[in-house]
């Protein structure tokens, strides 16, 4: 997928005219990840081993960038991997609004055959255009823009921030790139992601630009 440079928001009221950088970062791994297992945001699974290192790593690398604010979800993976910087003193936030998609009933079960199917053909069908589909009754991509929407109003309007942190979930931020960038959520798999990979977004004031996607540089060891 080309990301476009430039693109138009869909309402610029939800934001503040000021220009910010946004450095978004999928949490690190989880047991749950691990073993291949349906997490969601129903989980709260802390990083296993091989996840405190990839935070550890991707600190290093940025530790003497100067974040104005960290954003998480509520979800204690997002803190813990980002938490060497919290513990530097850069004042942090917990938005649920940033959490993971809901799979439902499915979230905790080993990602077997049948869920494989399941989560395929559902996956389909959202890039089709059903995106009133959800996952064991969990949630749909539509309800988790608007949650969303509602915890970036709250991140944009602080204009004392330009270099923002914010730690999330892979689902999540499929979701969050669409409507930033004014795709149609039905492009939400063109974004790939990996368990610390960094996407970073520049806001002028008016559009948004992508200056990384799915960055990992960092993780090399």
């Amino acid at each position: 997928m080309k990301y476009h440079i430039g693109t138009k928001i869909l309402n610029k009221k939800l934001f503040v005219l000021k220009s910010k950088n946004l450095f978004i970062v999928r949490h690190g791994q989880t047991d749950y990840n691990k073993k291949k297992m349906v997490q969601g945001s129903g989980i709260d699974a802390p990083l296993n081993e091989e996840g405190r290192a990839q935070g550890r790593l991707f600190y290093e690398a940025y530790k003497d960038f100067p974040f104005d604010k960290i954003y998480v979800s509520g979800l204690i993976r997002t803190k813990q991997s980002v938490e060497d910087f919290i513990n530097d003193g850069i004042s942090y936030e917990s938005l649920p609004g940033l959490n993971e998609i809901s799979w439902g009933s499915q979230e905790g079960m080993p990602f077997d055959e049948a869920s494989h199917e399941n989560y395929i053909s559902v996956t389909k069908a959202w890039s089709e255009g059903q995106l009133d589909l959800r996952v064991g009754g969990g949630e749909t991509p539509i309800e988790v823009m608007n949650r969303q929407k509602e915890a970036f109003q709250q991140i944009m309007a602080a204009e004392d921030e330009q270099n923002v942190l914010i730690c999330m979930h892979g689902r999540a931020m499929r979701v969050l790139f669409c409507w930033l960038l004014n795709y149609p959520l039905s492009n939400m798999d063109h974004f790939p992601h990996q368990n610390l990979c960094l996407y970073k977004l520049h806001f002028s004031g008016t559009v948004f630009s992508v200056d990384l996607v799915n960055e990992q540089s960092h993780m090399l060891r």
